[in-house]
């Protein structure tokens, strides 16, 4: 098993920052970007994001990334982390 250097890991670290800073702008959430645990869940009991929610964020990431997110990509909704990977994983831009 490889460990990822660390240069992979700041770049991680900043999509995640980056990723939260949209999440916030384009949701106008009330609180700072920062303040969202990477691990939390987008829905439910974590940020409390909706349905609508999902839709206006597979739709500013696709702008800005370049990645088509749709329902079945539920997986990648779980978590700031896990939309930060799978954005990662399949940016265009």
């Amino acid at each position: 098993m490889t460990t990822p250097s660390k240069t992979s890991l700041a770049t991680e670290s900043n999509l995640e920052r980056d990723v939260a800073k949209l999440l916030v702008d384009s949701l106008r959430l009330e609180m700072q970007p920062e303040h969202i645990d990477p691990s939390a869940a987008l829905f439910g009991d974590g940020l409390g994001l909706d349905s609508i929610d999902m839709l206006e964020i597979a739709l500013v990431v696709s702008k800005r990334y370049g990645v088509e997110l749709r329902s079945e990509n539920r997986a990648a909704f779980g978590s700031l982390r896990a939309l930060a990977a799978h954005i990662a994983g399949n940016r265009t831009k």
